[in-house]
């Protein structure tokens, strides 16, 4: 069989972003279109997250965050959102040995506080039996959105303020990155997005103001590791210039 531009092989392995995000999208409509539930797109998405997981740290990628609930998603239908939940503690518990044989360290951002008690516990066991591993980090974004993190930050970053223990005056962008929940993760380069919609989906606003973004109108079930590549392989066409010219970083390199 033909390989196509984008696989794995056609790959720069010197210019490989050190941090991927992805907007998972399509699970309802995947499911719509086989005539299922929307939980069964949900369900059917789980190989795609351990799919591309595995790609990214056979690849030596950095980080990965895949954007799995957000604080919008709690006005789904009640149904749903329990069945989330439920699916979000199982499959938490299940990949945890997967994580280890790959020596994938979990973490999470979001409000976790506000999830049900079963996944806050099966969720920071996962990130205290995965802490030892070294390789990739997987970012989980949990009860997530950009502005409710920017706010929860300007809040920190008031009562500083407020106690006499920072000044106005010295309020930077390296202060506020430390008050996201980001603090020490750098910020993407390359941005997926599936199932072909163009909108950011209030996701990590602060962190991808120079992040290239993908569409791939593949419905998130569906999506493996070749598409990754492509992703990647069109992410490595691009030149990133951050306000200079093209002139200007050609010069310099």
């Amino acid at each position: 069989m033909q390989r196509t531009p984008g696989m794995k092989e056609n790959l720069d392995i010197h210019n490989l972003p050190r941090h991927i995000a992805v907007i998972m999208d399509g699970n309802g409509r995947w499911a719509k279109n086989k005539g299922a539930a929307r939980v069964f797109g949900h369900k059917n998405a789980i190989e795609a997250v351990r799919d591309t997981t595995e790609a990214c740290a056979e690849l030596g990628i950095g980080y990965l965050t895949l954007y799995a609930f957000s604080t919008e998603n709690w006005n789904r239908p009640k149904a749903e959102v329990n069945a989330l939940m439920e699916l979000l503690v199982m499959t938490i518990r299940k990949e945890v040995g997967t994580l280890n044989k790959n020596n994938v360290r979990l973490q999470a951002i979001g409000n976790i506080k506000s999830l049900p008690g079963s996944c806050q516990r099966e969720l920071q066991e996962a990130i205290d039996k995965t802490s030892h591993n070294t390789g990739l980090t997987l970012i989980l974004a949990l009860s997530y959105s950009g502005r409710w993190e920017i706010t929860e930050a300007i809040k920190e970053i008031a009562e500083k303020v407020k106690a006499g223990t920072l000044e106005p005056e010295n309020i930077d962008a390296a202060v506020v990155e430390q008050h996201l929940n980001t603090g020490s993760i750098p910020d993407p380069e390359l941005l997926v997005r599936t199932s072909g919609e163009m909108r950011i989906s209030n996701f990590l606003l602060w962190q991808i103001a120079y992040t290239e973004l993908y569409i791939s109108e593949v419905l998130w079930p569906d999506f493996r590791r070749d598409e990754l590549y492509k992703a990647i392989h069109a992410y490595q066409k691009r030149e990133r210039r951050f306000g200079k010219t093209s002139e200007q970083i050609n010069l310099k390199q």
